[in-house]
Protein backbone atom coordinates (compact mmCIF):
# COMPACT_ATOMS: atom_id res chain seq x y z
CA UNK A 1 0.00 0.00 0.00
CA UNK A 2 2.81 2.42 0.89
CA UNK A 3 5.50 0.88 -1.34
CA UNK A 4 5.51 3.74 -3.80
CA UNK A 5 5.55 6.55 -1.27
CA UNK A 6 8.77 8.43 -0.54
CA UNK A 7 9.63 11.45 1.50
CA UNK A 8 10.09 14.68 -0.47
CA UNK A 9 13.59 14.95 1.00
CA UNK A 10 14.65 11.38 0.07
CA UNK A 11 16.41 12.48 -3.11
CA UNK A 12 17.06 16.14 -2.37
CA UNK A 13 19.57 15.38 0.47
CA UNK A 14 21.51 12.25 -0.51
CA UNK A 15 24.31 13.23 1.89
CA UNK A 16 22.06 12.18 4.79
CA UNK A 17 22.48 8.59 3.68
CA UNK A 18 26.27 8.67 3.37
CA UNK A 19 28.32 6.78 5.93
CA UNK A 20 30.22 9.09 8.27
CA UNK A 21 33.84 7.98 8.65
CA UNK A 22 35.58 8.80 11.92
CA UNK A 23 39.00 8.17 10.41
CA UNK A 24 40.62 7.97 6.98
CA UNK A 25 43.64 5.80 7.76
CA UNK A 26 45.03 3.34 10.30
CA UNK A 27 46.85 6.04 12.24
CA UNK A 28 43.69 8.07 12.78
CA UNK A 29 41.79 4.93 13.75
CA UNK A 30 44.40 4.09 16.39
CA UNK A 31 44.24 7.67 17.70
CA UNK A 32 40.46 7.43 18.06
CA UNK A 33 40.68 4.03 19.72
CA UNK A 34 43.26 5.30 22.23
CA UNK A 35 41.14 8.31 23.13
CA UNK A 36 38.04 6.13 23.48
CA UNK A 37 39.93 3.84 25.84
CA UNK A 38 41.09 6.75 28.01
CA UNK A 39 37.57 8.19 28.06
CA UNK A 40 36.16 4.84 29.18
CA UNK A 41 38.72 4.43 31.98
CA UNK A 42 38.13 7.93 33.38
CA UNK A 43 34.36 7.53 33.12
CA UNK A 44 34.50 4.16 34.88
CA UNK A 45 36.64 5.62 37.65
CA UNK A 46 34.13 8.45 38.09
CA UNK A 47 31.24 5.99 38.38
CA UNK A 48 33.20 3.85 40.84
CA UNK A 49 33.82 6.86 43.07
CA UNK A 50 30.12 7.74 43.05
CA UNK A 51 29.12 4.16 43.87
CA UNK A 52 31.57 4.04 46.78
CA UNK A 53 30.29 7.34 48.15
CA UNK A 54 26.73 5.96 47.99
CA UNK A 55 27.93 2.84 49.82
CA UNK A 56 26.98 0.60 46.87
CA UNK A 57 30.47 -0.91 46.58
CA UNK A 58 32.17 -2.40 49.67
CA UNK A 59 35.64 -1.06 50.59
CA UNK A 60 37.41 -4.28 49.55
CA UNK A 61 36.04 -4.25 46.01
CA UNK A 62 36.41 -0.50 45.69
CA UNK A 63 40.10 -0.58 46.68
CA UNK A 64 40.88 -3.36 44.23
CA UNK A 65 39.01 -1.81 41.30
CA UNK A 66 40.29 1.69 41.98
CA UNK A 67 43.90 0.48 42.12
CA UNK A 68 43.40 -1.38 38.84
CA UNK A 69 41.78 1.61 37.12
CA UNK A 70 44.57 3.96 38.22
CA UNK A 71 47.10 1.59 36.65
CA UNK A 72 45.02 1.42 33.47
CA UNK A 73 44.66 5.20 33.41
CA UNK A 74 48.44 5.71 33.38
CA UNK A 75 48.84 3.28 30.50
CA UNK A 76 45.93 4.77 28.53
CA UNK A 77 47.01 8.39 29.03
CA UNK A 78 50.54 7.68 27.79
CA UNK A 79 49.03 6.72 24.43
CA UNK A 80 47.28 10.08 23.93
CA UNK A 81 49.62 12.45 25.77
CA UNK A 82 51.17 15.09 23.55
CA UNK A 83 50.78 18.67 22.36
CA UNK A 84 46.98 18.38 22.20
CA UNK A 85 46.67 16.71 25.60
CA UNK A 86 49.65 17.66 27.80
CA UNK A 87 47.64 16.63 30.86
CA UNK A 88 44.39 14.86 31.68
CA UNK A 89 42.73 18.22 32.36
CA UNK A 90 43.03 19.17 28.69
CA UNK A 91 41.43 15.89 27.63
CA UNK A 92 38.56 16.25 30.09
CA UNK A 93 37.99 19.86 29.02
CA UNK A 94 37.85 19.06 25.31
CA UNK A 95 35.32 16.27 25.73
CA UNK A 96 33.37 18.14 28.44
CA UNK A 97 33.59 15.28 30.92
CA UNK A 98 31.98 15.77 34.32
CA UNK A 99 34.43 13.75 36.40
CA UNK A 100 35.72 15.76 39.36
CA UNK A 101 35.81 12.69 41.61
CA UNK A 102 37.88 10.73 39.09
CA UNK A 103 40.31 13.64 38.69
CA UNK A 104 40.78 13.77 42.46
CA UNK A 105 41.65 10.04 42.51
CA UNK A 106 44.06 10.53 39.61
CA UNK A 107 45.67 13.51 41.38
CA UNK A 108 46.16 11.58 44.64
CA UNK A 109 47.11 8.41 42.74
CA UNK A 110 45.58 6.12 45.36
CA UNK A 111 42.17 4.79 46.39
CA UNK A 112 40.40 6.87 49.02
CA UNK A 113 40.56 3.84 51.33
CA UNK A 114 44.39 3.89 51.39
CA UNK A 115 46.02 6.35 53.75
CA UNK A 116 48.56 8.72 52.32
CA UNK A 117 52.08 7.73 53.33
CA UNK A 118 53.99 9.88 50.85
CA UNK A 119 53.09 7.53 48.05
CA UNK A 120 55.06 4.47 49.11
CA UNK A 121 52.18 2.20 50.08
CA UNK A 122 49.84 3.32 47.31
CA UNK A 123 52.56 2.90 44.67
CA UNK A 124 53.42 -0.57 45.95
CA UNK A 125 49.76 -1.61 45.90
CA UNK A 126 49.37 -0.27 42.36
CA UNK A 127 52.51 -2.16 41.27
CA UNK A 128 51.21 -5.40 42.80
CA UNK A 129 47.80 -5.05 41.14
CA UNK A 130 49.46 -4.31 37.81
CA UNK A 131 51.81 -7.30 38.05
CA UNK A 132 49.00 -9.68 38.99
CA UNK A 133 46.92 -8.52 36.02
CA UNK A 134 49.86 -8.51 33.60
CA UNK A 135 50.96 -12.02 34.57
CA UNK A 136 47.47 -13.50 34.28
CA UNK A 137 46.80 -11.71 30.99
CA UNK A 138 50.01 -13.09 29.48
CA UNK A 139 49.09 -16.63 30.48
CA UNK A 140 45.57 -16.28 29.08
CA UNK A 141 47.02 -14.99 25.81
CA UNK A 142 49.11 -18.14 25.46
CA UNK A 143 52.44 -16.62 26.54
CA UNK A 144 54.12 -19.41 28.51
CA UNK A 145 57.90 -19.03 28.04
CA UNK A 146 60.02 -18.75 31.17
CA UNK A 147 61.81 -15.57 30.10
CA UNK A 148 58.44 -13.90 29.40
CA UNK A 149 56.85 -14.84 32.73
CA UNK A 150 59.55 -15.10 35.36
CA UNK A 151 60.57 -11.38 35.53
CA UNK A 152 57.01 -10.26 36.32
CA UNK A 153 56.46 -13.06 38.85
CA UNK A 154 59.76 -12.31 40.55
CA UNK A 155 58.95 -8.59 40.75
CA UNK A 156 55.47 -9.46 42.06
CA UNK A 157 56.98 -11.61 44.80
CA UNK A 158 59.46 -8.88 45.76
CA UNK A 159 56.79 -6.15 45.71
CA UNK A 160 54.57 -8.14 48.07
CA UNK A 161 57.57 -8.56 50.35
CA UNK A 162 58.05 -4.77 50.51
CA UNK A 163 54.44 -4.06 51.43
CA UNK A 164 54.31 -3.97 55.24
CA UNK A 165 50.57 -4.68 55.47
CA UNK A 166 51.14 -8.15 53.94
CA UNK A 167 52.02 -10.65 56.71
CA UNK A 168 55.14 -12.77 56.26
CA UNK A 169 53.09 -15.96 56.08
CA UNK A 170 50.69 -14.62 53.41
CA UNK A 171 49.83 -17.69 51.34
CA UNK A 172 49.52 -15.71 48.11
CA UNK A 173 53.13 -14.53 48.34
CA UNK A 174 54.33 -18.02 49.22
CA UNK A 175 52.60 -19.48 46.15
CA UNK A 176 54.16 -16.90 43.85
CA UNK A 177 57.54 -17.56 45.47
CA UNK A 178 57.22 -21.28 44.78
CA UNK A 179 56.66 -20.57 41.09
CA UNK A 180 59.64 -18.22 40.97
CA UNK A 181 61.88 -20.93 42.48
CA UNK A 182 60.55 -23.48 40.01
CA UNK A 183 61.11 -21.22 37.02
CA UNK A 184 64.60 -20.23 38.12
CA UNK A 185 65.61 -23.85 37.57
CA UNK A 186 64.32 -23.72 33.99
CA UNK A 187 66.14 -22.47 30.90
CA UNK A 188 65.09 -19.12 29.46
CA UNK A 189 63.33 -20.64 26.44
CA UNK A 190 61.65 -23.45 28.36
CA UNK A 191 57.85 -23.24 28.41
CA UNK A 192 55.15 -24.21 30.86
CA UNK A 193 52.86 -27.07 29.92
CA UNK A 194 49.14 -26.53 29.42
CA UNK A 195 48.52 -28.08 32.82
CA UNK A 196 51.11 -25.82 34.49
CA UNK A 197 49.64 -22.72 32.84
CA UNK A 198 46.18 -23.63 34.08
CA UNK A 199 47.48 -24.24 37.61
CA UNK A 200 49.47 -21.00 37.65
CA UNK A 201 46.46 -18.96 36.52
CA UNK A 202 44.38 -20.60 39.25
CA UNK A 203 46.95 -19.85 41.96
CA UNK A 204 47.56 -16.28 40.78
CA UNK A 205 43.82 -15.62 40.69
CA UNK A 206 43.45 -17.05 44.21
CA UNK A 207 46.39 -14.97 45.46
CA UNK A 208 44.99 -11.83 43.82
CA UNK A 209 41.61 -12.35 45.48
CA UNK A 210 43.30 -12.95 48.84
CA UNK A 211 45.31 -9.75 48.36
CA UNK A 212 42.12 -7.80 47.67
CA UNK A 213 40.53 -9.20 50.83
CA UNK A 214 43.61 -8.14 52.78
CA UNK A 215 43.24 -4.56 51.56
CA UNK A 216 39.82 -4.38 53.15
CA UNK A 217 41.43 -4.25 56.60
CA UNK A 218 43.99 -1.54 55.80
Amino acid sequence: MFAGLTSPSDHSQPELYEEVKLYSNAREREKNDNQAELYAVVNTLQNLEKMYIKDVVPPQEYTAWCSKLLVQFKAAFKLVQGDEFPNIGAFVSKYKMNCTAALERIKEDRPITIKDDKGNTSKCIADIVSLFITSMDKLRLGINANDDLQPDLKELHESMGRLSLIPSDFEGREKVGEWVVRMESMTADQTLSESEVRQLIFELDSAYNAFNRLLQHT
